[in-house]
This record gives C-alpha cells, sequence and structure tokens, in this order.
C-alpha cells in the first residue's frame, strides 16, 4: 500500500474518483432529499434534481476544461477572478437584485428560478489569488518581511471578508478566515505573526457573534438533545434524530420520515442527517471515507509540488473543503453551530457545486504540472493508442481462407 500511494498518478486519479463519486452519490440523495420539499411548494419532485443535474454538467466541464488549463493560466486568471468576485458580492446588497433568505443576503437573483451564490465563487477567487500574490513575494524573496507577508493579503481579504459580512453569512466568513490562515502557514509566518491575526481574527468573531441574537441562539444548540423553548433548536434535534434511527444498513433510498416536514433544510445544510437516516452508519462513513480520500490526495499533491503557486493553491483549496465540509458535519452532530454551509460536492446548490468542481479541476491541473504526473499520463496515453491501433489493424487483416 505505501508503494501504491507512492506512485506519481494514486493522488491525481483519487482526486478524480472522489470527487466524482461523492457528486454522483449527491445527486442521488439531493433527489431523494429534496422530493417533500419540491411538492411542498407545489414544484414537480424532480425539480430539484433536475437543478442539480445542470450545475453537475456545468460544473463537470469547467473541471475538465480547468485541469487541462496549464497552471500559468490559472496565475493570469487571479486578479479578473477576485475582481468578478467582489463585484457580484457588491450586486447583492443592491436592493431587487439580491435575495435574502433564512435571514442572509448571499444569493443574486438573475430572473425567474436562477440565482447566483457569489460568496462561494468568492473561495475560490481568494484561494488563487492569494496563492499568486504570495508566490511572486516568495519568489523575490520577500516572505521574510512581515510588511510583504501581511500586505496586500490581509487587507484583501478583509475587504472580501467585510463584502461577505454585509450579507450575513458567518459560515463563508470563516472558511475564508481559515483559508487565510492556511496560506500564511504555508508561506511561513512566525508563530507569534501567526497567533496575533488568529487572536484578531477570534475577538472579531466574537464581536460579530455576541452583536447578534440569531447567531447567539445557534450557540445555545450545542450538544442539545431536546428543540427546548420556542423550538429553537428544533433543528439540530431531528438531525440527530435521523442519524440515529439509520442502524447499520439505514431505511432505505426515499425511506426518511424526517423529510416530510420534520427536518428543515434536508437536501440542504442537513443532507447528511438523511444519508444516515436512508443508507445507515455504512452510507454515512462511505461519503466521509471519499472526502477523507480527496482532501488526503489533495495534501499529497500540495506536498510534492514544487513551485510555489501550486503549493499554495493546492493547499487552499484543501483546507477550504475540509473545513466547510466539518463545518458542515460538525452542525448536523450538534457540535458547532449551525452556520448554512453545504457540504462540498454533496449538497444541493448550483453555485457550491460549480465552485468546488472548479476546485477539484485546479487541483488536479497542479499535480498534471508536475513532470512524475506528467509522464506518467502520457506513457498510458501512449500504451492506449498504441493497443487501439493494434486492436484496429488485427481486425482489419483478411482471414485465411
Amino acid at each position: 500500500m505505501r508503494r501504491a500511494w507512492d506512485r506519481p498518478l494514486t493522488a491525481y486519479y483519487l482526486v478524480a474518483g472522489s470527487a466524482v463519486l461523492i457528486a454522483g452519490l449527491g445527486l442521488v440523495m439531493v433527489y431523494s432529499a429534496s422530493q417533500i420539499q419540491a411538492m411542498r411548494y407545489g414544484l414537480p419532485p424532480s425539480y430539484y434534481l433536475r437543478r442539480q443535474v445542470e450545475a453537475a454538467v456545468i460544473g463537470l466541464a469547467v473541471l475538465l476544461l480547468a485541469s487541462r488549463t496549464p497552471v500559468l493560466w490559472h496565475r493570469w486568471t487571479a486578479y479578473p477572478l477576485l475582481a468578478g468576485a467582489l463585484i457580484l458580492l457588491g450586486l447583492v446588497q443592491v436592493p431587487g437584485l439580491g435575495r435574502t433568505v433564512n435571514g442572509s443576503t448571499n444569493w443574486l437573483a438573475l430572473g425567474g428560478p436562477f440565482v447566483l451564490q457569489p460568496s462561494e465563487f468568492g473561495k475560490a477567487a481568494f484561494v488563487v489569488w492569494g496563492a499568486d500574490l504570495l508566490a511572486r513575494k516568495e519568489c523575490h524573496r520577500l516572505l521574510n518581511q512581515w510588511k510583504h507577508l501581511l500586505v496586500p493579503l490581509v487587507p484583501g481579504a478583509l475587504i472580501l471578508l467585510g463584502m461577505v459580512l454585509m450579507g450575513g453569512d458567518m459560515g463563508t466568513a470563516v472558511i475564508l478566515s481559515a483559508v487565510l490562515f492556511a496560506l500564511l502557514w504555508l508561506a511561513g509566518a512566525p508563530s507569534r505573526l501567526f497567533l496575533n491575526v488568529l487572536v484578531g481574527a477570534g475577538l472579531l468573531a466574537a464581536v460579530l457573534i455576541t452583536n447578534s441574537q440569531h447567531r447567539m441562539s445557534r450557540f445555545a444548540c450545542l450538544g442539545a438533545t431536546d428543540p427546548g423553548p420556542d423550538d429553537r433548536c428544533w433543528q439540530v434535534v431531528h438531525g440527530l434524530y435521523a442519524l440515529s434511527t439509520g442502524g447499520l444498513l439505514g431505511n432505505g433510498i426515499g425511506a426518511s420520515i424526517e423529510k416530510w416536514g420534520q427536518l428543515p433544510e434536508p437536501h440542504t445544510d442537513f443532507i447528511f442527517a438523511v444519508t444516515g437516516e436512508e443508507l445507515g452508519l455504512l452510507g454515512t462513513l462511505s461519503v466521509l471515507g471519499l472526502l477523507a480520500a480527496l482532501c488526503a490526495s489533495g495534501l499529497r499533491i500540495a506536498a510534492r509540488a514544487q513551485e510555489p503557486f501550486a503549493r499554495f493553491v493546492a493547499g487552499g483549496i484543501v483546507i477550504w473543503l475540509s473545513v466547510q465540509a466539518s463545518i458542515n458535519l460538525g452542525g448536523v452532530l450538534g457540535l458547532v453551530p449551525v452556520a448554512g454551509v453545504p457540504l462540498p460536492l454533496f449538497s444541493y446548490g448550483g453555485s457550491a457545486l460549480v465552485a468546488a468542481l472548479y476546485a477539484m479541476g485546479l487541483l488536479l491541473a497542479v499535480a498534471r504540472s508536475e513532470p512524475p504526473v506528467r509522464a506518467a499520463l502520457t506513457a498510458r496515453t501512449r500504451k492506449r493508442n498504441a493497443t487501439f491501433v493494434g486492436f484496429r489493424s488485427q481486425r482489419r487483416r483478411p482471414r485465411n481462407k
């Protein structure tokens, strides 16, 4: 197993395979978890599935394009991506364009049923921009100076965080902060500087949480086993009910009881709870195993990367997805406050799915940029082409009478 893990293409295929399997299983669970929700709104049972499939098709096209794009070209898109994300986040605050859901204004109405969540693309833009910025400074050996290490990375992060927090999206703000800390750590930030930034972010988060009754109420539900007064912990408790009734093998696809109105957002924030109820412990462990394989392979790609940008962007993507998954799963289990972030590649949400698949394509592009991986892929392509040519020539050979 150690030899198999050290092969050049192992991490490459694990990232691609895990991403496709998670997204494929997510489509099944989105359909199962969203049917009742759709009918409650007078929509066809397959409404949410169709929209998720559309996003998956777009996301797979983006993944293939990003994976075949040279890493240098990805660096050229750093500033346009960040500028585009900031413009979209600004448009969310324009009356008539922004859409408010559950107290958060994070969606951009595009007309009809089409909506966009710019904060999801802001995560990808910040990872690419931050990685490119630090890579340029490392090439000029400027990262040993604290001014170049923090500026303009931290001010840029604060601007993006401010735009996200204007919409009330605390979950995305936490993820962006985690990505910022990851980039600083990968850039070799001194422990004292790293801790100062961490303490500052913690104090800012404490102020934002204590000044919001809605956020404080979510902290009151940590470890709750009873809905409590006014049913304020209803969502967390019924998520635990769903997980506890699944057993080892689950009740079967479509057999969830909690999705019939007891569990809010069964196809988005709490899709993992429905998965546990319908697929049981084995189903949830399969999802966790695929996520673990994806993150471990991404770290392997980051560790092998020779170029600074490749190392920074791969590490940033892994931290983004792993922290987001931890927040979602922790909310379902009642270990952390429910932050309203989707489970990467699995929950319903077109913007989140396209952004995550783009990140997977970028991770594959980083892997393909390494000489051993490129050589192994070239050798496999030549072998496959030679086998195909040999098969065709054998079919065309006339038979002896």
